[in-house]
């Protein structure tokens, strides 16, 4: 018998609704780890707004030490109002930011997957969602976000937006290896008619793409891009594009899926990655039980995948979230759109959706 893999995983619930999709999260390592031969060694720590309530910084340094000492970092999310005023560099996303440049990790994967239970479950026509499956490649580290100078007073401010072709080329050959990988379809998103940087955005991923002749490049203008994803979704494979552009597109693309709260991502680049749903700290509904944990339990799956080599559990997580949705469970966001008629829908509190889930994993036919 193999023995017993132990990974240690810094452990993040931060703002909102993060603690409680993060107990979920949890709840299914603990099943996976009963299935496979997995130990996890869970270590929590705080940051963002949490951050702040104990100290005057939203990465304090005992997070930091912790995330450098793990195979991998899980995030809950980041955001609370009564911090928006303050300068920020204080913020709680600023905490985000931090970590994301403290572990190098220069790409951000965001996949958008329609399951078949939730076709209906989108604003956007059936025909238009189905079978729609991409995954956004968002450069991270550099751009708009991270630019000097930036400075703001009562009547101008200034945001700097910055790249380098290094920057360029290693996200760009993050989504070329990907595509190779699925079915060999680069789409760059720039803005180079406008835009000196992504001028340069352009010819370096051109560049790139000589390395990788069997995938096909295409560039597409980031305001013709917004309009094409809610027409033709299901035409895109590998979408590759800047800090802005990646974070307001991605978020575009969660209405495909039904609901933000679906989606997990990563943040891969560095010898440590970052795993988290998509959806934000959500203060409105946080404390209720009505988030839904789905994001945060894939985001389990894809840090199985990337970091652990465990693509087999990371399948059993996938497959169990699938057939809780087969079943006609869903959270309160999905109320709203989902006009599946041939089931009788059930809507399940964030614990209640945890549960389930784990009881699949473990035993599909009993649920």
């Amino acid at each position: 018998m193999q023995p017993r893999v132990t990974a240690k995983i810094a452990f993040l619930p931060g703002d909102g609704i993060g603690p409680e999709v993060l107990n979920e999260a949890r709840a299914v390592m603990k099943t996976i780890s009963k299935i496979g031969r997995i130990r996890f060694e869970i270590v929590e720590a705080d940051i963002g707004g949490a951050a702040l309530e104990k100290g005057n910084t939203p990465l304090p340094e005992r997070t930091r030490e912790i995330c450098l000492n793990a195979n991998a970092v899980l995030l809950g999310a980041v955001g609370d109002p009564r911090y928006q005023s303050i300068s920020s560099e204080l913020r709680p996303e600023r905490g985000l930011l931090d970590l994301r440049q403290l572990l190098g990790n220069y790409a951000n994967l965001r996949p958008i997957f329609v399951f078949d239970s939730l076709v209906g479950a989108s604003p956007i026509r059936a025909r238009i969602v189905r079978n729609v499956d991409i995954i956004f490649v968002r450069e991270l580290v550099g751009g708009i976000y991270f630019g000097e100078p930036r400075t703001l007073h009562r009547d101008k401010a200034v945001n700097t937006e910055i790249y380098s072709t290094d920057e360029i080329r290693r996200v760009a050959r993050t989504a070329f290896t990907l595509a190779r990988d699925r079915r060999k379809k680069v789409t760059s998103v720039d803005k180079a008619n406008v835009l000196e940087t992504s001028q340069l955005w352009r010819t370096t991923t051109e560049e790139v793409a000589k390395d990788f002749p069997e995938v096909t490049l295409e560039h597409v203008y980031v305001d013709n891009f917004a309009m094409q994803l809610l027409l033709r979704p299901s035409e895109f494979d590998v979408v590759l594009t800047t800090n802005m552009f990646g974070d307001i597109l991605s978020d575009e693309a969660s209405v495909l899926s039904g609901s933000l709260g679906m989606l997990p991502s990563a943040a891969i680049g560095g010898p440590i990655a970052l795993y988290e749903p998509v959806h934000g700290s959500a203060p409105g509904i946080a404390g209720k039980g009505q988030a839904n944990p789905i994001g945060a339990i894939a985001s389990v799956a894809m840090m199985l995948e990337h970091s652990l080599n465990l693509g087999r559990l990371a399948s059993l997580i996938s497959r169990g979230i699938s057939k809780v949705l087969e079943k006609g469970y869903r959270t309160l966001d999905l109320k709203n759109y989902d006009s599946n008629s041939t089931k009788q829908l059930r809507f399940m509190s964030t614990r209640e959706m945890g549960e389930l889930i784990c009881n699949a994993i473990e035993s599909p036919d009993a649920i």
